[in-house]
């Protein structure tokens, strides 16, 4: 690694090329959990290029040199996507963060490590907002475009995938390329802007994107809805979407799980009793649009509920909740062994829950009942409530086979990356593996970009 070192000062100047294992430490890992993530390969060097064309160059070293690279974001990752597991390059894009918002054409031209906080401080300043929200604001768009991230916006929005209009790709030869451009609609060529969202940084690195953006609503409520069981909160959130209300967020949340989180948080809960809860976003332009559609929303969940709906209009109100359901993975982090993302259709929900129920009670362990509840997608999180290694594995291979069973995916928002590779493996199509390792290798033909993630 010496050689690509040297020659690599060259390309991004010698304060960007690191060996020390100190300073390399924390780029080893990502936010996987400990207990599933791979053992990092610690011969790599780090590289920080700080332009579009530097990074083309460092590829281009790597692809002579037959060197693998590892393409690297903000490391907020479930998925083990960004371990180096081989002998190589870490490749930060973190300088990588010029920004720049159309207010016009409603896009903002972001360059891979822009974080989503600065999109979404930047965008609110000229009237406009970045819809998704995939959780930790540290993530860079680069990583979440590579991930295809989603969160609990999707509902209303889509995950990143709908939200990205064009990009800048370095390919494994080091030569650029441009897909897509600002417009909404573009039928020339095939789309190749899809083929790259949400390929991991198997078949190149993402370095620049146009993003759509939407004029930021002026009006917001939230809707906490208690209910006696699950089943009901799923029943009522299904009555509402067949009544046509599409809101900005429809989660699902178990009491137990909210009110550890608000002690978690220091905060104390004041937000009713039930055994689970539906919480509800909506956003409109203008308050007869959000009053109306407040109305309506609160008409169908109330008749399932064990309570009264609670209204928050306040920002700070808002903000509390807000917190207290994204924070629930940090608050079980400590215990956890392993946080999944299982997605299923949308009308499976009940049966899903009632598959859960019965692994609970066949292994003796418990799952917080978490959900974006509008597309399907659950969490249901891994406890170290046994030290039996081999019993959690069993309880995530039961997960992934009760989600494809009722016709879902292993996951629906983190990624295969390297933890899930082997259950991709198991449940893909094989016309679908097949088609994934010839497109790999007609791209990255001498297969150096992140190396044993993603592809089966």
């Amino acid at each position: 690694m010496d050689k690509i070192a040297e020659e690599a000062k060259k390309i991004v100047g010698e304060g960007y090329v690191v060996s020390d294992p100190r300073i390399l430490e924390p780029y080893l890992y990502d936010k996987t959990e400990p207990h599933v993530r791979p053992k990092p390969a610690r011969e790599v060097i780090l590289i920080k290029p700080g332009s579009v064309e530097e990074v083309s160059e460092i590829v281009k070293l790597a692809f002579n040199e037959g060197v693998p690279v590892f393409p690297r974001g903000g490391g907020t990752g479930l998925a083990g996507g960004a371990i180096p597991t081989k002998p190589g390059i870490i490749l930060s894009l973190e300088r990588l963060n010029r920004l720049s918002i159309d207010r016009e054409n409603m896009v903002a031209d972001a360059e891979a490590g822009v974080t989503l906080g600065r999109l979404i401080e930047e965008s609110e300043k000229f009237g406009l907002y970045f819809p998704p929200h995939p959780g930790d604001e540290g993530a860079q768009i680069g990583g979440l475009i590579a991930c295809n991230a989603g969160g609990s916006r999707a509902l209303r929005h889509g995950s990143m995938r709908s939200s990205v209009l064009g990009m800048q790709v370095v390919l494994p030869n080091g030569k650029l390329v441009n897909v897509g451009n600002k417009t909404i609609k573009n039928n020339m060529a095939s789309n190749f802007l899809h083929l790259f969202i949400g390929s991991e940084g198997s078949l190149g690195i993402i370095v620049r994107s146009f993003l759509r953006l939407y004029p930021k609503p002026m009006h917001s409520a939230t809707i906490l809805v208690p209910y006696g069981n699950v089943e009901k909160a799923v029943d009522s959130a299904m009555k509402m979407l067949w009544a046509g209300y599409v809101p900005l967020s429809l989660e699902l949340v178990d009491s137990r799980s909210m009110k550890r989180t608000a002690e978690y948080l220091g905060l104390g809960w004041k937000y009713g009793e039930g055994e689970a809860f539906l919480m509800v976003v909506v956003s409109e332009p203008n308050r007869d649009m959000l009053y109306a559609e407040i109305e309506g929303i609160s008409a169908i969940l109330s008749e399932g509920a064990s309570g009264e709906p609670i209204l928050a209009e306040r920002k700070e109100e808002q903000d509390e909740i807000l917190k207290i359901r994204s924070e629930i993975y940090s608050a079980y982090e400590k215990n956890l062994f392993e946080g999944l993302d299982v997605s299923v259709p949308i009308g499976e929900a009940i049966r899903f829950i009632d598959s859960l129920k019965k692994i609970e009670e066949k292994y003796g362990v418990k799952f917080p009942i978490v959900a974006h509840l509008g597309d399907g997608t659950f969490h249901p999180d891994i406890l170290m409530d046994s030290l039996d290694r081999e019993k959690l594995i069993k309880v995530r291979e039961e997960i992934y086979e009760a989600a494809v069973y009722l016709g879902g995916s292993i996951t629906g928002e983190h990624g295969i990356g390297y933890t899930r590779k082997p259950y991709a493996d198991k449940y893909m199509d094989d016309g679908l593996k097949r088609l994934m390792i010839a497109v790999k290798r007609t791209i990255d033909e001498r297969g150096i970009m992140n190396p044993e993630k993603f592809v089966p």
